[in-house]
């Protein structure tokens, strides 16, 4: 659940970004395209995402399905860093792949009952 919430908020940080564009320089913040803010983003999501990802699928489900989606899109959120002429291309298809990512392993993890109170996590 917290890898899915992390990544809408990524989508949502994505988003909304190009909104703040003209109002960041008058509170003297510049994030964008700031390569340090971009890359401390990835690594925070690679985090979460493998902790969550690599959870449920020791503890509970073995599918390696969430761990291959989230692994494409993850290498979509890198390759937008170095082709920035796609990096909308990219990330458009980077947030999806994780957040589907995030969707199943949360699935597979509720198939398998994990979430029942006899359930030790």
């Amino acid at each position: 659940m917290m890898g899915i919430a992390t990544s809408v908020l990524c989508a949502i940080h994505c988003a909304l970004l190009p909104v703040l564009v003209s109002s960041l320089p008058i509170f003297g913040i510049n994030i964008v395209h700031n390569s340090i803010f971009e890359w401390g983003m990835i690594v925070l999501a690679f985090i979460v995402g493998s902790y969550s990802l690599f959870h449920g699928f020791v503890k509970h489900h073995h599918s390696l399905v969430p761990v291959l989606i989230f692994s494409i899109g993850f290498f979509f959120l890198i390759f937008k860093q170095f082709f920035h002429s796609f990096e909308n291309w990219f990330l458009a298809a980077a947030v999806p792949l994780i957040i589907i990512a995030h969707y199943y392993n949360y699935r597979f993890c509720h198939r398998t009952k994990c979430s029942s109170p006899h359930h030790q996590h």
